[in-house]
């Protein structure tokens, strides 16, 4: 178990929405906090529904993670390079990268299991190998260690921001600007604990995007490319939803009704770059956009 102490930046009506806000979980998962009184508020037994006032502080007692360990499943995917130090994987849309909320078969790391000879154990036996996500209806590239050194190498980048990820977006209307910047704060939604969204310095974590448009149709839709120099959770599609330009499918930030029967957001990650582990050479990938993507884009008039 560990200990996470807190500290309450403002009045919260609720202990429970204090603390999921801050930890980032469920209402539902921190409730059961309070049930096996694993919460302290100014060193007091808390209640989900007692009142938190700004300068409050919290101590969590979080239990250890019960390990469930992911099993080889012979699920085709799409290998796009491969040594003895990494794997460079084209995922698809609709697969989860790794077991979470119940959903322990069909994922990425299923699959990898089953088609690679090894993968990194830093992060445990639920997620061997996995150094970056994207979401599960986001397609495109991401890199996964085989042997540790190579997983911290990754990591390193990753973190001081060498490795570079470019994606490639459908959004809805027409952008103000060919190209831009934006600079927020993104947290946990506090209206819907699913979403992330925009928030105070204090309530979130640096996010920077880099926008260029690549091309505008009549039909009232922008075709951008996207580079990160962070990557927080659904990043680029809060950043869109920011700029009023969501993500054309997105079921969570996007608009209600979209015209192209889509089964999530037309979002490629779709190049990597980075430097290799063992080489030190920078190596590069793209993988090209869907057929479902290719198909929408078809449909439209380039102005």
């Amino acid at each position: 178990m560990k200990k996470e102490i807190l500290t309450a930046q403002e009045s919260y009506a609720r202990a429970d929405v204090f603390l999921s806000e801050m930890l980032g979980g469920t209402r539902s998962s921190v409730k059961k906090l309070f049930e096996s009184c694993f919460v302290l508020i100014d060193g007091k037994p808390a209640k989900p529904s007692q009142s938190v006032s700004a300068g409050a502080r919290a101590e969590v007692t979080l239990p250890d993670a019960v390990s469930c360990e992911a099993k080889p499943e012979d699920i085709k995917i799409d290998i796009v390079y491969e040594d003895n130090f990494l794997a460079v994987i084209n995922k698809p849309q609709g697969m989860t990268v790794h077991a979470g909320n119940g959903n322990t078969e069909g994922t990425l790391v299923n699959a990898l299991l089953f088609h690679l000879d090894s993968l990194s154990g830093i992060n445990g036996v639920i997620r061997p190998g996995i150094v970056h996500r994207i979401d599960k209806d986001t397609s495109g590239l991401l890199v996964v260690a085989k042997n540790d050194a190579a997983h911290l190498s990754l990591a390193k980048q990753i973190e001081e921001k060498t490795c570079r990820r470019t994606y490639i977006a459908l959004l809805e209307g027409n952008l103000k600007n060919d190209c831009g910047t934006v600079t927020t704060y993104i947290g946990r939604d506090s209206k819907d604990r699913v979403k992330m969204a925009v928030v105070e310095p204090n309530r979130g974590k640096l996010a920077i995007t880099d926008y260029t448009v690549l091309k505008r149709y009549k039909e009232g839709y922008t075709l951008c490319r996207f580079d990160l120099h962070t990557g927080r959770t659904h990043q680029i599609r809060v950043h869109a939803r920011y700029l009023s330009h969501p993500v054309v499918g997105d079921p969570v930030y996007g608009v209600k009704k979209q015209k192209f029967n889509l089964n999530g957001q037309l979002l490629h990650a779709w190049k990597l770059q980075f430097i290799h582990p063992a080489t030190n050479e920078e190596v590069s990938f793209e993988a090209p956009l869907p057929e479902y993507f290719i198909a929408v884009l078809n449909k439209l008039t380039e102005i």
